[in-house]
């Protein structure tokens, strides 16, 4: 009885979610006290950011201002909980470009927002990458991607990659937060 009774209140609490304050449905990943983090409409949720993959194939320049006219950037990699959940939809399939890149320097890998890859996140590139192949382009590979070669194992799913190729891309923004009003009988 008590496990019917809390189903019918988290139905509730997930109807007024949607409803939110505008009346207009929302995905929003819920906090104590009736915070929430929200997203916009196709945009999705994880912790305090919001990630829309574009299925777009764009080089990266494309990309990184795609991403900006979305209002958010190419996703910077904070953690290994945030590498976890993007690398979810990551496959040989759906390779993503990532806001990581040594364009201005070769082997300084900058993220989009200017800030320098931690090395504690070195770890991330697959096998020998970067490596900054010359096959197909004389200027070498300096923009990242996810999702390359089967997938790589575990957390290696990093690879340089020429920055002319086209593909997919994963935008983030920071979600907005928000009080939600409850109207559970």
């Amino acid at each position: 009885m008590q496990t019917k009774k809390q189903l019918q209140m988290m139905t509730a609490k997930h109807d007024a979610l949607k409803r939110n304050l505008t009346g207009e449905p929302v995905k929003c990943h819920f906090l104590k006290g009736g915070t929430c983090f929200k997203c916009d409409p196709d945009w999705e949720p994880h912790r305090n950011k919001c990630y829309r993959f574009l299925t777009e194939k764009l080089n990266w320049d494309q990309s990184r201002s795609r991403c900006e006219k979305l209002g958010g950037q190419l996703v910077k990699i904070d953690s290994k909980d945030e590498q976890v959940r993007v690398a979810l939809f990551s496959t040989q399939q759906n390779k993503f470009w990532i806001g990581l890149t040594d364009q201005e320097t070769e082997d300084e890998w900058l993220w989009v927002d200017g800030s320098r890859l931690d090395k504690r996140f070195d770890s991330f590139w697959s096998g020998k990458e970067p490596d900054n192949w010359k096959g197909t382009n004389s200027d070498g590979e300096d923009c990242a991607t996810m999702g390359e070669k089967g997938g790589a194992a575990g957390l290696k799913s990093w690879f340089d990659r020429d920055c002319n190729k086209l593909q997919k891309s994963i935008c983030e923004k920071s979600a907005s937060t928000g009080r939600v009003k409850f109207n559970c009988e």
